[in-house]
């Protein structure tokens, strides 16, 4: 139903905004949202009349969004899945794909807890009752979050605690509110609310956190797609995504 809504908005903003030369389409994951909101405001001032529009969602949503038609020139991944979903599906270019930043997955827990976590074994603990962890099937976050837990034999056991969410931002707002116990989150959200979360450790992943990105093949402005990329790649854009805790892939 959210996919439905999501392509249906970008729709209808196409139809009531048509796209011009000086108009781009950034499809991006959640996590992304703070810095690539900074990274666009200073695009534009470098591009006299360019007018970037963000779409901030789950990689997969993203992805889905994309094969279903939706009029995007930019895409930016939380995960190589999804990047190479897009790539199967033959929805993006993919010589123009490459990882621009790279993040650390933690699991957080309110600022006011009392329980003392020091490694994901300690979820076992009955202290622990809710878990928000992203949905593995669609959410980056989630597949990061299932596999350490495959890796350490915990996943079925802790089925029961786990409160799926759609994205990433969702686990930090849970948190955030005391409304679980604890979430995956990346150390780049945490960031954003240290009044309200507190980190109690980094989770091993099997595989980095790199972000991918990538120009569509559906892309109506993709000279103005590229000088983005270029942008995302520079100097600016690397010392911006520092700011917000990214690091280089």
């Amino acid at each position: 139903m959210m996919l439905r809504v999501i392509g249906a908005v970008l729709m209808i903003l196409t139809v009531c905004h048509p796209a011009s030369a000086a108009e781009l389409l950034v499809s991006a994951a959640a996590s992304l949202t703070n810095a690539f909101q900074e990274i666009g405001g200073q695009f534009e001032r470098s591009q006299s009349g360019t007018k970037v529009i963000f779409n901030f969602a789950a990689s997969d949503v993203l992805v889905k969004q994309i094969i279903q038609g939706a009029p995007v020139d930019v895409f930016a991944s939380a995960d190589q899945e999804s990047m190479d979903r897009a790539v199967q599906e033959n929805v993006i270019d993919r010589a123009t794909r490459f990882n621009f930043a790279a993040n650390r997955l933690v699991l957080v827990v309110p600022n006011d807890s009392k329980i003392v976590l020091k490694s994901i074994h300690d979820l076992k603990t009955k202290e622990v009752a809710r878990i928000a962890v992203g949905q593995p099937a669609t959410v980056p976050a989630g597949r990061y979050a299932k596999r350490a837990l495959d890796e350490a034999r915990l996943w079925e056991g802790l089925q029961g605690k786990f409160i799926y969410t759609q994205n990433v931002r969702q686990n930090l707002d849970y948190v955030a509110r005391g409304e679980v116990d604890a979430g995956f989150v990346y150390s780049t959200d945490a960031a954003i609310v240290k009044d309200k979360v507190k980190v109690a450790f980094e989770v091993p992943t099997p595989e980095p956190v790199l972000y991918p990105i990538a120009i569509t093949r559906a892309s109506r402005t993709p000279q103005l797609a590229r000088e983005f990329l270029g942008f995302v790649k520079s100097e600016v854009g690397q010392k911006i995504l520092q700011r917000f805790g990214f690091t280089k892939p």
